[in-house]
């Protein structure tokens, strides 16, 4: 089944030095673009993460420092990719959780203004483990018979993630044929960053998700504790959630 899209939709996979969406980099990063007029362009770009490579990292992806040694660095590619999402909705296997954080990172590293807040998120492992609770290399067996070669690739990754989202819209009729559904369907809760760390509640506030103050509103508490926005401002935590502490602390201050 061909997905029904009215603004362009990006699927991502990226493959990168580690797993921490703090502190680790970009080393490739593939992304299809699918337009509303079933046409589609593919972009799969090697960067120099500027930092070393983990060695279990490469030995997933076969990517070394000495592989992309010589590339563009993300900062200097960020504006033409940013160009290229433009106005898209983002798709991707396991995304929600670390593609799209990582990438928000990398985005604000480099001094690139790229609103998340305005894009339709589709996590098509969510969608699978809802469904099937297995991994991408099993959904593709799964849902397209097919064994999915080259696993740990960011292009081969994409575009199998692009074919089993089609398929499993032919195979749930339940899954409504809509980006807004998708995005709903795939998505665990309603977050305010991209973490975790702040969600909506059912009335729409802004609460922390962790911690001591869990559950309560972030306006309140920073209202009572002012340090307590200090700490996280200062903490190991993502540039986005410290974006979106900001946004919240400034709101506060102009009330």
């Amino acid at each position: 089944m061909e997905i029904k899209i009215k603004n362009p939709l990006v699927f991502i996979d990226l493959e990168t030095t580690g797993l921490d969406v703090v502190n680790d980099r970009i080393v490739e990063i593939a992304a299809l673009k699918l337009m509303p007029n079933g046409n589609s362009e593919l972009k799969t770009l090697r960067i120099n993460p500027t930092i070393p490579i983990s060695a279990e990292s490469t030995a997933i992806h076969g990517i070394s420092d000495e592989d992309v040694k010589d590339e563009h660095t993300f900062k200097e590619i960020a504006k033409s990719l940013a160009k290229f999402m433009e106005g898209c909705d983002l798709a991707g296997f396991n995304s929600n959780k670390f593609d799209f954080p990582l990438l928000a990172e990398e985005f604000l590293r480099a001094d690139v203004d790229f609103d998340f807040r305005k894009r339709k998120f589709i996590d098509v492992q969510t969608i699978f483990h809802k469904m099937e609770k297995r991994t991408l290399e099993a959904a593709y067996k799964f849902y397209c018979s097919k064994d999915l070669k080259d696993a740990h690739s960011a292009e081969a990754d994409t575009l199998a993630t692009f074919e089993v989202l089609k398929a499993q819209l032919d195979r749930y009729p339940e899954l409504e044929n809509d980006i807004n559904f998708l995005s709903e369907f795939s998505t665990h809760t309603q977050n305010a960053d991209f973490a975790g760390r702040i969600i909506f509640d059912e009335n729409g506030v802004e609460v922390f998700n962790f911690g001591k103050h869990k559950g309560k509103s972030v306006e309140a508490i920073f209202e009572k504790e002012p340090s307590y926005y200090t700490w996280m401002m200062n903490g190991d935590f993502p540039l986005y959630t410290k974006n979106v502490l900001t946004n919240i602390y400034l709101r506060l201050k102009q009330k």
